[in-house]
C-alpha cells in the first residue's frame, strides 16, 4: 500500500494517509502543482506552511539544519507525535514550498510506519497537513472528511484512529539553548 501511495504522489496526486495522530493529507513536496492542490483542498492560505515528513530520522538533516542540536535530541523527540521546526537547508526544498515561513521548516517523523513507508518508497519529502479544510475539526476516521474524497487521488484507511484530536506538538529548535 505504501508504494501505491508513493506511486500516485509521484504523478502529482494528493492522498489521505493515517499518521499517529490524525488523518494527513499529503503532496510530494517537491511538486509545486500537487502542493498547490494540497493547499486548494483544504482551503488553507498560502501563506500558512505545511509539514514535511520524512522516513525516518536521518532524512531530517537533508532538508533542514540541526547541526546545532545536542546529538541524539532528534532521535529523542522522533519518531513521535511532534513536528521540529527548523531552518531549511539552502536550496534542499523547493523556494516556492512555504515561502512565507521565515527560511524555517516543520519536519515530522511520524510513529507510524505506513506514511513514513510513504516517504521512503518516495524518495522524496511529504508535504503533509490535516485531512479537514482550513477551520474544521480534525479528523480520526475517513469518513470523517468524505467531503474532500473529490479532491484526492487515493484515501488510505486505517480505521479509526486512536489517538485525540490534537495533531502534532510543534516544537521550535531553530536556535540551541
Amino acid at each position: 500500500a505504501a508504494a501505491a501511495a508513493a506511486a500516485v504522489l509521484r504523478c502529482g496526486g494528493l492522498v489521505a494517509v493515517p499518521t499517529d495522530t490524525i488523518y494527513g493529507l499529503a503532496a510530494c513536496a517537491t511538486d509545486a502543482a500537487a502542493v498547490g492542490a494540497l493547499y486548494a483542498a483544504k482551503g488553507r492560505d498560502p501563506r500558512t506552511p505545511v509539514a514535511l515528513c520524512v522516513g525516518d530520522v536521518p532524512s531530517v538533516a537533508a532538508y533542514a539544519s540541526a547541526g546545532h542540536l545536542p546529538p541524539g535530541l532528534l532521535g529523542a523527540l522522533l519518531p513521535g507525535p511532534v513536528t521540529v521546526v527548523l531552518d531549511r537547508v539552502p536550496g534542499a526544498l523547493p523556494e516556492g514550498l512555504n515561502p512565507h515561513a521565515g527560511g524555517t521548516v516543520g519536519v515530522r517523523v511520524p510513529d507510524a510506519a505506513f506514511v513514513r513507508g510513504v516517504a521512503r518508497a518516495l524518495g522524496a519529502p511529504l508535504a503533509l497537513t490535516s485531512a479537514n479544510r482550513t477551520g474544521e475539526p480534525s479528523t480520526l476516521a475517513v469518513e470523517e472528511f468524505e467531503h474532500l474524497w473529490p479532491a484526492l487521488d487515493a484515501v488510505f484507511d486505517a480505521g479509526r484512529l486512536p489517538s485525540g484530536r490534537a495533531g502534532s506538538t510543534i516544537v521550535d529548535l531553530t536556535e540551541a539553548g
